[in-house]
């Protein structure tokens, strides 16, 4: 691993990088949100997971660098599978960051709340699919009309993994 890079858990501290990330049009464009409140409302729910221990925070050089969250299910039934996210600030792309995020991110994940099953969600277009397909994600199904922009329909890419 790269001796710049560290992780930790996630805090209240870490929400106005978050802000501020999705608040970038070009990182904005694959997530849902479209307004100041909109993301707010998004990092308000993602940093509360950090009080479950959930999220986790790349620090580059002590600086945050990305974030990946758990979206642990309250249900028994359903603990045994976990939808996550994961953003990497823009400038710091490029550097295997957004893998060595995932795999930390996995390993807690599994340790952590025994996830046998992670998925996610990734619009149709966004280059970010690529980390998941060699991270071993496989794709099971596509909401073709997800989002309408402009008259436009993106789709929406449904992959999970087996832990």
């Amino acid at each position: 691993m790269n001796e710049h890079l560290t992780f930790r858990l996630t805090n209240m501290e870490d929400a106005p990088y978050l802000t501020k990330w999705l608040s970038d049009p070009e990182i904005l464009r694959w997530f849902p949100m479209t307004d100041a409140r909109e993301i707010e409302d998004a990092v308000r729910i993602w940093i509360s997971y950090s009080r479950i221990e959930a999220s986790i925070t790349a620090d580059w050089d002590g600086e945050p660098c990305g974030m990946a969250n758990l979206y642990i299910q309250p249900y028994r039934k359903l603990a045994h599978t976990c939808l996550f996210a994961i953003i990497v600030k823009k400038e710091m792309r490029g550097k295997g960051i957004g893998k060595a995020l995932l795999d930390y991110l996995m390993q807690h994940a599994t340790t952590r709340f025994h996830i046998e099953i992670l998925h996610l969600e990734v619009y149709d277009g966004n280059p970010a699919k690529r980390l998941y397909e060699r991270a071993g994600f496989t794709e099971f199904g596509c909401q073709t009309r997800f989002i309408k922009e402009d008259g436009k329909y993106i789709g929406k890419i449904f992959m999970q993994k087996k832990l």
